[in-house]
Order: C-alpha cells, then structure tokens, then sequence
C-alpha cells in the first residue's frame, strides 16, 4: 500500500477548493495543531479531559461498549446475527472518568464515542477549534475513546477529520475496490453504514483471497495530534485509535444539494424492485438506468421541449418534494 499524499503548512483559514473538492485523500500535516484541544492533549490526557469538561452542557452521548477480549474492534458476533458490544446512553463526563480509570489496564474494556454532533454536545467548543471550510455547511461531530479499531465503511458526505489527542491509522480503497473488499450486510451494520468484513489487522486470505487484490490499491496515513485527513465522498476508510485516549474532530458535508435524498435509498430500492428480475428484464433497466442516470446529459432530454420535461429536467427543492411525494404515494398502495 502506497502513503496517502500530504501537504505541509496549510492553515484552518486556507482550506482550498484544490483541497475540498480533492478525488484523492490528502493529509494535511499541523492544519490544527494551534487548536487549544490539541495543546490540552498534548500536555496529558487529564489536561484534555479537563479542556472537554469545560464545554460539556450535560446531554448524554451514546457511547459503545465491549468486552477486553475485542481489543477495540467494534464488530458482529461469530454468526453475524449481532455485535461483540452494546450501546449505552450515558453521560459524556462519565465516559472521560472511565477512560481515565482504565488508563493503565494492559487490557481495557473497549470504549468509543462516535459521532457525537459537537454543537450540542460542547456548545461553545468550535468558537476555539474550528476550521473554514469556505461557506460549506457541515456537520461537525467529535468522536471519543481508548484504542479502537472500525472497520471499513464508506460516507456519502465528503470528511475532513481532525486528530485533537492521540495516534490514528487511516486504511483507504477508492470506490472501485468494493468487490475486492467483501461487504457486509447492507441493512444490518454495527454503526448505520456497511462495513467489509475482513480484519485489516490479520486479512484471512483463504476466506477473503480477492482482498490481496485490493491491497496494492490501499492507501495509508498515521496521523499525530494536530493532523487532519481528507478523506473523499465514498471512499472506504478503516480507522484505528493507537493510543490509550483519543479523540477526532471531522466535517461532513455534500457536494449536492441538502434537498437531495441520500443514493442508499435509491440503492435498497433497486435492490427490492430490479435485482431479481428475469436476466432480460434486468438488462433492459440497466439501460434505462444508463440512458437516465450514469450517462444523462444535456441530450438526454433535447428533443423535449423544456417545459415539459419535469422530472427529466434539472431538479430543484420544489421538484424533489413533489417528486418524494409522488414515490409515496407510489409505494404505500
């Protein structure tokens, strides 16, 4: 596997379209280490304990729990039929007192605080650790824990991840890798999304061979306090926490526009109405499919005159809605 592309000296503020709208992953080496989160970790894990308190409105967090003998691989149990741990709603400064209490065991209990959307969380934190991100609107979640391991998944948003305290290895595929990396089940998942089921730590390649292909592929960061990742739309990411408290900042945010339902819904559709069809039918969608979605343009519907193309046309809010309320309808007869 090849190292993920890096660059030196950008700031918060200077965060280009060259950078954001990236098809590769890039690492951007000290983009937050002035962030007082990073200085706090940097000094010990109680002055970055201390720093988060501060912020903390009292909301409880979902964190996951489980058992030493994961060592930090939240996942299924051996049948796939559930997980190796349990979510708990909890407080999020009794999370901190725990990762404390167990911050010399050889073998600690997995913990994990993932997603936890930062504004409402520790309002007032992002007025000292934030990033511009030039008129995007994102989503900024802070993730929490001792040493972790989550397996592959992809986001639909483009990420931009911030490491305030302790280690991380990023493991990425481009989108193209998908066959190569042996999915889980797409409506049963550990955290929403699907993940691969192979242990990037120990790949056993007798039951999953076609991920020796990938692997050439791959592309890997190990990312200090202070560094951030960007990571692209739909690229698989596996992400390990390296140190015995850790803690990431990330950005989500779409290309597209907010009225746009997410593709998954498209995806669990076609996979309900197209899959299964006989071989012909099958073959005759994916044309259609090609004609009006993978290959649509602007001569797609030319010999229509504009204002009656409707869906065929370029969508706006007041279309979408209308359109949502038509598939509904559609498919609560």
């Amino acid at each position: 596997m090849l190292p993920v592309a890096e660059l030196h000296g950008v700031r918060p503020h200077e965060l280009t379209p060259r950078i954001l709208e990236s098809t590769q992953p890039l690492v951007l080496r000290g983009l937050v280490a002035d962030w007082p989160v990073v200085q706090a970790a940097r000094t010990s894990q109680q002055a970055a304990d201390a720093y988060l308190r501060r912020f903390y409105g009292g909301m409880n967090v979902v964190a996951m729990l489980g058992r030493p003998e994961i060592d930090g691989r939240f996942f299924y149990n051996d049948d796939l039929s559930g997980f190796n741990f349990f979510p708990a709603n909890v407080r999020l400064d009794g999370v901190l007192a725990e990762l404390e209490d167990h911050r010399n065991d050889e073998r600690p209990p997995a913990i994990y605080v993932g997603s936890t959307t930062i504004d409402t969380c520790l309002p007032g934190f992002r007025s000292e650790n934030d990033v511009d991100l030039q008129g995007r609107e994102a989503l900024a979640s802070i993730w929490i824990g001792n040493r972790t391991r989550i397996a592959a998944h992809y986001d639909l948003p483009d990420n931009l991840a911030c490491v305030a305290a302790g280690r991380r290895r990023f493991t990425l595929f481009p989108p193209e890798q998908l066959a190569n990396l042996y999915i889980g089940p797409l409506d049963f998942t550990p955290a929403g999304q699907a993940i691969s089921l192979v242990d990037f730590r120990q790949p056993d390649f007798e039951r999953f061979p076609k991920f020796a292909e990938a692997l050439p592929h791959g592309q890997v960061a190990e990312l200090e306090p202070g560094d951030a990742l960007f990571i692209p739309s739909m690229w698989w990411h596996h992400v390990e926490a390296l140190d015995r408290f850790n803690v990431l900042v990330n950005y989500w945010w779409r290309q597209s526009p907010g009225y746009m339902d997410t593709p998954t819904t498209a995806l669990m559709h076609a996979i309900m109405t197209v899959r299964d069809l006989p071989p012909a039918q099958r073959a005759a969608w994916r044309q259609l499919f090609d004609h009006y979605v993978f290959d649509a343009d602007e001569r797609t519907a030319a010999h229509i005159p504009p204002a009656a193309r409707r869906v065929l046309g370029p969508l706006d809010a007041d279309a979408t809605r209308a359109l949502r309320a038509q598939l509904l309808k559609r498919m609560n007869r």
